[in-house]
């Protein structure tokens, strides 16, 4: 096993590796741009990372390491159109920099061009692999329909939100990871065991994020924190408050999150209050390692080397340890 940096080396020099058409340059040039942000390529270098913990040859897994990406970056380009989000990681969203109908365009062909990779892999490895993107793909539809459902609904369930988050978010990483072990030809027990232990870590992970963009640092987090309270999103710790506060506390938490007149300063400064006095922001520090655990029980059961077994460990730790 390598550095992670040396498997996220590897996937750019693939992506800089591909061949897009020059025409018609308003489909092309948007996925050009797009896919030139960098970002962390966490998603596929957990391909690359999978495939290698079960002996495999990671250079076979980036066609479908880059598949992952793709997918992923059609997936941004259009929720940044349904978040009417300008900016995404500091630069201007496809749709803001061209216009609404490239946008989704753009991102159609993206998710086309994914699948293309798979073509490279004999039929039974392809039948696999495109087998479970699609039940990925599906699924991360509907965690997105789910998303903008919530935000017309004054009430959402914590096993709802759960749910969200594991369609929205974690089964990409699931996948990311089960598709390192179809490609290293592993049974499909320890297929199985992979994706749970991504699919966990991916609810850890969005877990950490939501208390990260209330209470991280804004310069090392990237972004501006109480971004999900500004826009009133009814997150974990949103739901937790409301179920663990008392009468006067979930009033409050209410009026600050209709009332669109108050400084945004001072109605981050006031919910975050709100969310510590209400126990939320334990009761999200429990679930965080909830499910971090829940994944290393599942990375316990499958059949690696007590050296690919540290390794994922390692990085999982790391990844719940994060500041960024």
């Amino acid at each position: 096993m390598q550095q992670i940096g040396f498997y996220k080396e590897a996937i750019d020099r693939a992506l800089a590796g591909e061949k897009l058409p020059a025409s018609p340059q308003r489909l092309y040039a948007p996925i050009d741009y797009i896919l030139t942000l960098g970002g962390k390529r966490l998603r596929p270098v957990l391909t690359l990372m999978a495939c290698e913990c079960f002996q495999g040859d990671y250079q076979k897994a980036i066609p479908a390491a880059l598949a992952v990406e793709l997918f992923h970056n059609f997936s941004l380009i259009h929720d940044d159109i349904m978040d009417q989000a300008p900016l995404r990681r500091g630069h201007q969203t496809v749709h803001h920099k061209w216009d609404l109908n490239t946008g989704i365009l753009s991102g159609d062909a993206l998710l086309i061009l994914a699948y293309r990779h798979f073509e490279s892999y004999p039929p039974e490895t392809f039948s696999a692999l495109s087998k479970l993107f699609s039940q990925t793909a599906i699924e991360v539809c509907e965690g997105q329909q789910y998303d903008i459902d919530f935000e017309e609904r004054q009430e959402v369930g914590m096993e709802e939100y759960l749910k969200m988050i594991n369609y929205k978010t974690a089964v990409l990483v699931g996948a990311a990871m089960k598709m390192g072990a179809i490609v290293a030809q592993v049974n499909e027990t320890e297929q199985d065991l992979i994706y749970e232990f991504g699919r966990s870590l991916g609810v850890a992970f969005q877990l950490q994020d939501d208390f990260l963009d209330a209470f991280g640092n804004p310069e090392v987090f990237g972004k501006q924190v109480g971004g999900d309270i500004l826009s009133s999103k009814k997150t974990f710790l949103y739901i937790s408050a409301m179920t663990q506060g008392t009468i006067e506390q979930r009033q409050a938490l209410l009026d600050f999150f209709g009332n669109q007149n108050i400084a945004a300063e001072e109605k981050i400064k006031q919910v975050k209050l709100l969310f510590e006095a209400t126990g939320a922001t334990q009761a999200i520090q429990e679930s965080i390692r909830e499910h971090t655990e829940r994944a290393f029980r599942q990375l316990d059961q499958a059949d690696l080397s007590a050296q690919a077994k540290a390794y994922l460990s390692d990085f999982g730790k790391a990844l719940m340890n994060r500041n960024f």
